[in-house]
Protein backbone atom coordinates (compact mmCIF):
# COMPACT_ATOMS: atom_id res chain seq x y z
CA UNK A 1 0.00 0.00 0.00
CA UNK A 2 0.99 3.25 -0.93
CA UNK A 3 2.23 6.38 2.33
CA UNK A 4 -0.71 6.84 4.06
CA UNK A 5 0.18 10.46 5.01
CA UNK A 6 -0.37 11.16 8.31
CA UNK A 7 -1.71 7.48 9.68
CA UNK A 8 1.05 5.79 11.87
CA UNK A 9 1.46 2.18 10.68
CA UNK A 10 2.29 -0.04 13.45
CA UNK A 11 1.89 -3.45 12.31
CA UNK A 12 1.51 -4.68 8.76
CA UNK A 13 -0.22 -8.51 7.62
CA UNK A 14 -0.26 -10.21 4.48
CA UNK A 15 -1.96 -12.81 3.11
CA UNK A 16 -1.75 -14.57 -0.07
CA UNK A 17 -4.68 -16.73 -1.66
CA UNK A 18 -6.88 -14.52 0.08
CA UNK A 19 -10.87 -16.04 -0.74
CA UNK A 20 -14.28 -14.98 0.06
CA UNK A 21 -14.88 -14.88 3.96
CA UNK A 22 -16.84 -13.54 6.34
CA UNK A 23 -14.21 -11.25 7.65
CA UNK A 24 -12.26 -10.30 4.49
CA UNK A 25 -9.43 -12.36 5.22
CA UNK A 26 -8.67 -15.67 7.36
CA UNK A 27 -9.74 -16.46 11.05
CA UNK A 28 -6.42 -17.27 12.06
CA UNK A 29 -4.90 -14.10 10.31
CA UNK A 30 -7.91 -12.05 12.92
CA UNK A 31 -6.75 -14.27 16.08
CA UNK A 32 -3.33 -12.63 15.29
CA UNK A 33 -4.40 -9.22 14.94
CA UNK A 34 -6.74 -9.46 18.01
CA UNK A 35 -3.55 -10.60 19.85
CA UNK A 36 -1.80 -7.87 18.80
CA UNK A 37 -4.01 -5.46 19.57
CA UNK A 38 -4.43 -6.26 23.23
CA UNK A 39 -0.48 -5.14 23.68
CA UNK A 40 -1.21 -1.93 21.44
CA UNK A 41 -3.48 1.62 21.61
CA UNK A 42 -4.48 1.04 17.77
CA UNK A 43 -7.45 2.45 16.78
CA UNK A 44 -8.12 1.34 13.24
CA UNK A 45 -7.27 -1.56 11.15
CA UNK A 46 -6.46 -0.94 7.01
CA UNK A 47 -7.20 -3.44 4.69
CA UNK A 48 -6.03 -2.94 1.52
CA UNK A 49 -8.95 -4.81 -0.46
CA UNK A 50 -12.33 -3.92 -1.08
CA UNK A 51 -14.85 -5.36 0.88
CA UNK A 52 -18.09 -5.91 1.51
CA UNK A 53 -20.18 -4.17 4.36
CA UNK A 54 -20.57 -7.67 6.15
CA UNK A 55 -17.19 -8.44 5.81
CA UNK A 56 -16.58 -5.01 7.21
CA UNK A 57 -19.07 -5.47 10.15
CA UNK A 58 -18.13 -8.79 11.16
CA UNK A 59 -14.12 -7.79 11.47
CA UNK A 60 -14.97 -4.71 13.88
CA UNK A 61 -17.82 -6.78 15.57
CA UNK A 62 -14.60 -9.57 16.19
CA UNK A 63 -11.79 -7.05 17.14
CA UNK A 64 -13.81 -3.82 18.25
CA UNK A 65 -12.21 -1.12 16.31
CA UNK A 66 -12.90 0.81 13.24
CA UNK A 67 -12.07 -1.28 10.07
CA UNK A 68 -11.25 0.75 7.06
CA UNK A 69 -11.31 -0.88 3.46
CA UNK A 70 -9.02 0.51 0.54
CA UNK A 71 -11.68 2.27 -1.67
CA UNK A 72 -12.71 4.03 2.28
CA UNK A 73 -8.68 5.11 2.27
CA UNK A 74 -8.86 6.43 -0.82
CA UNK A 75 -11.70 8.34 -0.43
CA UNK A 76 -10.51 9.50 3.12
CA UNK A 77 -7.10 10.78 1.35
CA UNK A 78 -8.89 12.45 -1.12
CA UNK A 79 -11.06 14.26 1.47
CA UNK A 80 -8.02 15.30 2.73
CA UNK A 81 -5.94 16.57 -0.03
CA UNK A 82 -9.49 18.52 -1.66
CA UNK A 83 -8.84 22.11 -1.97
CA UNK A 84 -11.23 23.65 -4.58
CA UNK A 85 -14.67 23.38 -5.16
CA UNK A 86 -14.92 21.38 -7.98
CA UNK A 87 -12.43 18.69 -6.22
CA UNK A 88 -14.78 18.56 -3.32
CA UNK A 89 -17.99 17.93 -5.40
CA UNK A 90 -15.99 14.61 -7.15
CA UNK A 91 -15.42 13.32 -4.01
CA UNK A 92 -19.04 14.34 -3.10
CA UNK A 93 -19.95 11.79 -6.56
CA UNK A 94 -17.62 9.24 -5.23
CA UNK A 95 -18.62 9.23 -1.70
CA UNK A 96 -22.17 8.75 -2.83
CA UNK A 97 -21.37 6.12 -5.18
CA UNK A 98 -19.21 4.09 -2.89
CA UNK A 99 -22.36 4.16 -0.18
CA UNK A 100 -25.37 3.67 -2.36
CA UNK A 101 -25.08 0.29 -2.36
CA UNK A 102 -24.19 -0.06 1.23
CA UNK A 103 -27.05 1.54 2.45
CA UNK A 104 -29.55 -1.23 3.05
CA UNK A 105 -27.22 -3.93 3.40
CA UNK A 106 -25.71 -1.88 6.46
CA UNK A 107 -29.29 -1.38 7.88
CA UNK A 108 -29.93 -5.41 7.55
CA UNK A 109 -26.40 -5.90 9.67
CA UNK A 110 -27.06 -3.56 12.58
CA UNK A 111 -30.73 -3.66 12.89
CA UNK A 112 -30.92 -7.58 11.87
CA UNK A 113 -34.51 -8.52 10.40
CA UNK A 114 -36.28 -5.35 11.83
CA UNK A 115 -36.79 -2.87 9.65
CA UNK A 116 -34.92 0.55 10.63
CA UNK A 117 -38.75 2.29 11.16
CA UNK A 118 -40.73 4.54 9.06
CA UNK A 119 -40.40 8.35 7.63
CA UNK A 120 -42.78 10.55 5.75
CA UNK A 121 -45.79 9.33 4.43
CA UNK A 122 -45.41 5.84 5.59
CA UNK A 123 -41.95 5.57 4.05
CA UNK A 124 -38.79 3.67 5.48
CA UNK A 125 -35.89 5.95 6.71
CA UNK A 126 -33.45 3.67 4.64
CA UNK A 127 -35.14 4.13 1.14
CA UNK A 128 -35.67 7.97 2.08
CA UNK A 129 -32.07 8.06 2.54
CA UNK A 130 -31.74 6.08 -0.99
CA UNK A 131 -33.49 8.32 -2.39
CA UNK A 132 -32.05 11.41 -0.94
CA UNK A 133 -28.55 10.39 -1.62
CA UNK A 134 -29.39 9.56 -5.36
CA UNK A 135 -31.09 13.61 -5.48
CA UNK A 136 -27.90 14.78 -4.40
CA UNK A 137 -25.74 13.11 -6.96
CA UNK A 138 -27.57 14.72 -9.58
CA UNK A 139 -27.36 17.66 -8.02
CA UNK A 140 -23.65 17.12 -7.99
CA UNK A 141 -23.62 15.54 -11.47
CA UNK A 142 -24.91 19.22 -13.43
CA UNK A 143 -22.84 21.25 -11.30
CA UNK A 144 -19.76 19.21 -12.17
CA UNK A 145 -21.47 19.52 -16.05
CA UNK A 146 -21.03 23.24 -15.46
CA UNK A 147 -17.94 23.03 -14.53
CA UNK A 148 -17.37 20.81 -17.86
CA UNK A 149 -18.86 23.20 -19.96
CA UNK A 150 -16.60 26.07 -18.81
CA UNK A 151 -13.41 24.29 -19.13
CA UNK A 152 -14.50 23.66 -22.92
CA UNK A 153 -15.37 27.49 -23.14
CA UNK A 154 -11.66 28.10 -22.13
CA UNK A 155 -10.56 25.18 -24.44
CA UNK A 156 -12.12 26.32 -27.46
CA UNK A 157 -10.90 29.94 -27.19
CA UNK A 158 -7.58 28.17 -26.88
CA UNK A 159 -8.15 26.94 -29.57
CA UNK A 160 -8.94 29.88 -31.33
CA UNK A 161 -5.83 31.64 -30.57
CA UNK A 162 -3.95 28.79 -31.57
CA UNK A 163 -2.05 27.77 -27.98
CA UNK A 164 -0.89 24.12 -28.10
CA UNK A 165 -1.77 22.43 -24.64
CA UNK A 166 0.47 19.86 -22.47
CA UNK A 167 -0.66 17.95 -20.01
CA UNK A 168 1.05 16.02 -17.05
CA UNK A 169 -0.31 12.42 -15.93
CA UNK A 170 1.40 9.67 -14.22
CA UNK A 171 1.13 7.53 -10.77
CA UNK A 172 0.54 9.91 -8.00
CA UNK A 173 3.42 10.99 -6.37
CA UNK A 174 5.56 10.62 -9.68
CA UNK A 175 6.71 14.43 -9.56
CA UNK A 176 4.32 15.82 -12.20
CA UNK A 177 4.26 19.37 -9.76
CA UNK A 178 7.44 18.92 -9.23
CA UNK A 179 7.92 19.13 -13.00
CA UNK A 180 4.96 21.82 -13.64
CA UNK A 181 6.82 24.04 -11.20
CA UNK A 182 10.32 24.39 -13.25
CA UNK A 183 8.63 24.73 -16.57
CA UNK A 184 6.02 27.67 -15.42
CA UNK A 185 8.26 28.68 -12.36
CA UNK A 186 5.62 28.54 -10.80
CA UNK A 187 5.41 27.28 -6.61
CA UNK A 188 2.66 24.98 -6.24
CA UNK A 189 3.01 23.01 -3.26
CA UNK A 190 4.76 19.78 -4.14
CA UNK A 191 5.03 16.43 -1.86
CA UNK A 192 5.41 12.91 -1.31
CA UNK A 193 1.64 12.41 -0.09
CA UNK A 194 -0.87 10.42 -2.07
CA UNK A 195 -3.04 13.09 -4.05
CA UNK A 196 -1.46 16.41 -3.25
CA UNK A 197 -2.79 17.58 -6.52
CA UNK A 198 -6.57 17.10 -6.91
CA UNK A 199 -7.88 19.70 -9.69
CA UNK A 200 -6.64 20.68 -12.81
CA UNK A 201 -4.20 24.22 -12.74
CA UNK A 202 -3.62 25.88 -16.02
CA UNK A 203 -0.23 27.80 -16.67
CA UNK A 204 1.88 29.34 -19.65
CA UNK A 205 5.11 29.10 -20.35
CA UNK A 206 7.60 29.45 -23.05
CA UNK A 207 9.41 27.10 -25.80
CA UNK A 208 11.20 29.04 -28.72
CA UNK A 209 9.01 31.84 -28.45
CA UNK A 210 6.24 29.94 -28.69
CA UNK A 211 3.61 29.97 -25.58
CA UNK A 212 1.98 26.91 -25.04
CA UNK A 213 -0.09 25.91 -22.01
CA UNK A 214 1.06 23.41 -19.92
CA UNK A 215 -1.71 21.16 -17.38
CA UNK A 216 -1.28 19.66 -13.99
CA UNK A 217 -3.86 16.74 -13.30
CA UNK A 218 -4.66 14.28 -10.17
CA UNK A 219 -2.56 11.20 -9.88
CA UNK A 220 -3.51 8.01 -11.27
CA UNK A 221 -3.31 5.04 -8.32
CA UNK A 222 -3.54 1.50 -9.18
CA UNK A 223 -6.51 -0.34 -8.70
CA UNK A 224 -8.93 2.50 -8.88
CA UNK A 225 -12.31 1.76 -9.15
CA UNK A 226 -14.21 2.89 -12.25
CA UNK A 227 -17.02 5.04 -10.16
CA UNK A 228 -13.89 6.81 -8.77
CA UNK A 229 -12.09 7.28 -12.09
CA UNK A 230 -16.09 8.42 -13.60
CA UNK A 231 -16.15 11.35 -10.29
CA UNK A 232 -13.19 12.89 -11.46
CA UNK A 233 -13.86 12.27 -15.47
CA UNK A 234 -14.33 15.97 -15.73
CA UNK A 235 -10.75 16.70 -14.20
CA UNK A 236 -9.28 14.08 -16.13
CA UNK A 237 -10.59 15.22 -19.44
CA UNK A 238 -8.61 17.75 -19.53
CA UNK A 239 -5.59 15.19 -20.88
CA UNK A 240 -8.19 14.35 -23.02
CA UNK A 241 -7.98 17.78 -25.33
CA UNK A 242 -4.36 18.01 -24.63
CA UNK A 243 -1.98 18.69 -28.10
CA UNK A 244 0.66 16.32 -26.11
CA UNK A 245 0.38 14.26 -22.59
CA UNK A 246 3.48 14.01 -20.78
CA UNK A 247 3.22 10.72 -18.71
CA UNK A 248 5.71 10.80 -15.79
CA UNK A 249 7.02 7.24 -14.45
CA UNK A 250 9.17 7.64 -10.77
CA UNK A 251 12.07 6.18 -12.44
CA UNK A 252 13.67 5.89 -8.30
CA UNK A 253 10.89 3.10 -7.83
CA UNK A 254 11.84 -0.97 -7.53
CA UNK A 255 11.40 -1.86 -11.68
CA UNK A 256 8.58 -4.33 -10.51
CA UNK A 257 6.70 -1.38 -9.00
CA UNK A 258 7.59 0.99 -12.37
CA UNK A 259 6.25 -1.90 -14.43
CA UNK A 260 2.43 -2.11 -12.14
CA UNK A 261 2.34 2.00 -12.24
CA UNK A 262 2.95 2.40 -15.80
CA UNK A 263 0.36 0.15 -16.23
CA UNK A 264 -2.01 1.34 -14.57
CA UNK A 265 -1.46 4.99 -15.98
CA UNK A 266 -1.85 3.38 -19.23
CA UNK A 267 -5.12 1.28 -18.36
CA UNK A 268 -6.54 4.62 -17.06
CA UNK A 269 -5.66 6.90 -20.22
CA UNK A 270 -7.13 3.89 -22.50
CA UNK A 271 -10.46 4.08 -20.04
CA UNK A 272 -10.73 7.88 -21.46
CA UNK A 273 -10.01 6.88 -24.68
CA UNK A 274 -6.83 8.88 -24.96
CA UNK A 275 -4.70 8.83 -28.33
CA UNK A 276 -1.43 6.85 -27.52
CA UNK A 277 0.08 9.28 -30.64
CA UNK A 278 0.10 12.17 -27.96
CA UNK A 279 1.75 10.53 -25.33
CA UNK A 280 5.40 10.98 -24.38
CA UNK A 281 6.71 8.61 -21.44
CA UNK A 282 9.29 10.65 -19.08
CA UNK A 283 11.28 9.12 -16.34
CA UNK A 284 11.52 11.16 -14.06
CA UNK A 285 14.04 11.70 -10.87
CA UNK A 286 16.68 9.95 -12.79
CA UNK A 287 18.87 11.50 -10.13
CA UNK A 288 17.78 8.83 -7.74
CA UNK A 289 17.75 5.92 -9.79
CA UNK A 290 20.40 3.46 -11.66
CA UNK A 291 20.81 4.37 -15.55
CA UNK A 292 20.98 0.58 -16.18
CA UNK A 293 18.06 -0.70 -14.28
CA UNK A 294 16.28 2.48 -15.87
CA UNK A 295 17.01 1.92 -19.50
CA UNK A 296 16.15 -2.08 -19.14
CA UNK A 297 12.82 -1.18 -17.82
CA UNK A 298 12.11 0.69 -20.91
CA UNK A 299 13.21 -1.76 -22.97
CA UNK A 300 10.76 -4.53 -21.07
CA UNK A 301 8.27 -2.13 -21.57
CA UNK A 302 8.88 -1.57 -24.87
CA UNK A 303 8.80 2.12 -24.69
CA UNK A 304 10.23 4.12 -27.37
CA UNK A 305 12.43 6.45 -26.95
CA UNK A 306 11.82 7.56 -23.43
CA UNK A 307 12.98 11.14 -21.71
CA UNK A 308 14.72 10.66 -18.45
CA UNK A 309 14.93 13.74 -16.36
CA UNK A 310 15.51 15.37 -12.76
CA UNK A 311 13.04 17.85 -12.59
CA UNK A 312 15.31 18.60 -9.23
CA UNK A 313 18.77 19.32 -10.86
CA UNK A 314 17.41 20.25 -13.91
CA UNK A 315 19.10 17.18 -16.22
CA UNK A 316 16.84 16.56 -19.32
CA UNK A 317 14.92 19.17 -19.38
CA UNK A 318 16.66 20.40 -22.65
CA UNK A 319 15.36 17.40 -24.28
CA UNK A 320 11.62 17.36 -22.87
CA UNK A 321 11.67 21.06 -24.48
CA UNK A 322 12.53 20.18 -27.99
CA UNK A 323 10.73 17.13 -27.74
CA UNK A 324 7.66 19.10 -27.07
CA UNK A 325 8.75 22.26 -29.95
CA UNK A 326 8.86 19.06 -32.55
CA UNK A 327 5.63 17.28 -31.71
CA UNK A 328 3.71 20.62 -31.30
CA UNK A 329 5.91 21.49 -34.91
Amino acid sequence: MESLGNVNIVKSYTQKNLKHTIYGLGSGKVDEIKEFLQHTKSDQIIVDEHMTPKQIYNLEKSTGIKVVDRERLILDLFYIRSTTNEAKLQIQLAEIKYELPRIKENAKLILGNERPGKGGRGEYVVDVKFRDMKRRMGFIIDKLEESRKKRDLYHNQRLENKMPIVSLVGYTSSGKTTLFNLLTTESRTTSENLFTTLSTTTRSFIINGKKILLSDTVGFIRRLPTYMIEAFKSTLEESLQADIILLLIDSSDPVDKIKIKYYSCMNVLQELNVNKEKIVTVFSKIDKAEFDDVTRTFHELKIEQPILLSPKSGYGINKLRKSISQKIA
